[in-house]
């Protein structure tokens, strides 16, 4: 195991209305640029837990977060963590695949996006 040589903390600051609902999100790295909080519409957040061997998540959201911010926040998302994940294990399979499924689901969900208006 690797000896720790430097720490960094990563910061967030949640508000929350009367029915506990987020209309407040901030965030800030010991490691970033930026020293104070800086605002956010939207946090995703996967840990994995050891004992348990499961994925745990933190999705979090405001209402000022618009339908297609959302859109984009979850497809680059899933898109980082492919990349993320072919780094990791050297899955040739990872991105071309998972650009496919997102070009099929993103045509999927604008079409449903038509159909709603």
């Amino acid at each position: 195991m690797s000896e720790i040589k430097k720490t960094s903390e990563i910061r967030f600051k949640i508000g929350l209305d009367e029915k506990n609902i987020p209309c407040d999100l901030k965030w800030q790295a010991s490691d970033s640029e930026y020293k104070e909080l800086v605002d956010c519409k939207s946090i995703m957040i996967s840990i994995w837990d050891p004992a348990q061997s499961a994925a745990l998540g933190i999705e979090l959201w405001t209402n000022a977060m618009t339908t297609d911010e959302m859109h984009s926040h979850y497809f680059q998302t899933l898109i980082n963590i492919t990349e993320s994940y072919q780094r990791a294990t050297g899955n040739p399979f990872a991105i071309k695949d998972v650009e496919e499924f997102g070009k099929a689901l993103a045509r999927k969900t604008a079409e449903w996006e038509e159909s709603k208006n």
